[in-house]
């Protein structure tokens, strides 16, 4: 009886869509107003969804505490009120889009949470804009 448990978080942050091999009109033509020298903000809506058999001792899939806990010290703290390409070391190289965002943020979370319990990451970067990682 695979059952999913569901966590909402929230962050903001600043990034730049960048792309250095680039010139600067093929970065503009490419990410438009996302490419803005002085970077540009989002207020993420993150929902990470851990799948998996409810324990019969407890009921639960996952502890929710727990996954709350491990959401903040691994994506929250690390993003919230950041400059994603300055502050978060993953984005030194890697271009912060929606799409590697949530990668990163399963990565870290996979890390922590067991195996036996499949992960998704859904990132909302706008109201009409999300991602899922993995899809």
């Amino acid at each position: 009886m695979k059952t999913a448990v569901i966590r909402k978080e929230h962050f903001n942050a600043a990034h730049r869509l960048h792309n250095p091999a680039w010139s600067a009109e093929r970065n503009q033509e490419v990410f438009g107003k996302c490419n803005n020298n002085n970077y540009h903000g989002h207020n993420y809506d993150l929902f990470v969804k851990v799948i998996g058999e409810p324990d019969p001792e407890t009921g639960y899939v996952y502890d929710m505490k727990e996954l709350r806990d491990l959401i903040k010290e691994h994506v929250t703290d690390r993003f919230d009120h950041k400059n994603l390409n300055l502050d978060v070391p993953e984005f030194e190289n890697l271009n912060p889009s929606a799409e590697n965002i949530a990668a990163v943020i399963w990565k870290a979370l996979r890390a922590q949470i067991d195996e036996q319990f499949d992960l998704k990451v859904t990132l909302y970067e706008t109201e009409r804009n999300f991602v899922e990682y993995p899809a």
